[in-house]
């Protein structure tokens, strides 16, 4: 795949990331708080893009079935 490619999902996974992490910190939600977090840090680890993008939509999925306050 191409650089784009990676870079379009680093950002959406970023965004998306950021989002769970603010609205997780705001209605203190640690599920919400950690899964920003992990979205945020495992593309460094991944190097597979059809792997990263199967991790990112069940990571972003995961507060929605998951809920752990603080």
């Amino acid at each position: 795949m191409s650089f784009q490619t990676w870079l379009l999902v680093g950002i959406i996974t970023g965004t998306v990331g950021t989002a769970w992490f603010v609205y997780g910190k705001k209605q203190q939600r640690l599920d919400a708080l950690l899964t920003g977090i992990v979205l945020c840090i495992y593309p460094y680890f991944i190097h597979s893009l059809i792997l990263m993008i199967m991790i990112g939509v069940v990571l972003a999925a995961l507060p929605f079935f998951i809920r752990v306050d603080f």
